[in-house]
């Protein structure tokens, strides 16, 4: 992944924080926390490997979809994979 603008430091450190909130999840979970309380540690999981996936998919299509000097075969196969990705996220 050396095509991403962000370092591969960047994106383990991002990562990190977000197995931090699945922590954060579980902990509350067997602290016997409300429902309420738990739903919000979740969807701040969710926004955040939302977030994640929006920035590499951000990297994947400047890198392999609309950069200038690739060709149509590269340009198809970018779309392609980024395609088949969309589609099984979205399920």
């Amino acid at each position: 992944m050396s095509h991403l603008t962000h370092t591969n430091a960047d994106l383990v450190a991002r990562v990190r924080r977000i197995a931090g909130q699945v922590g954060a999840v579980e902990r509350a979970l067997q602290s016997d926390s409300t429902c309420s309380e738990v739903l919000h540690l979740v969807a701040a999981v969710r926004g955040a490997v939302n977030g994640l996936m929006d920035e590499i998919i951000a990297e994947h299509l400047e890198a392999h979809v609309s950069r200038p000097d690739l060709d149509d075969a590269e340009r198809a196969t970018g779309a392609e994979e980024l395609l088949a990705v969309i589609r099984r996220y979205a399920k």
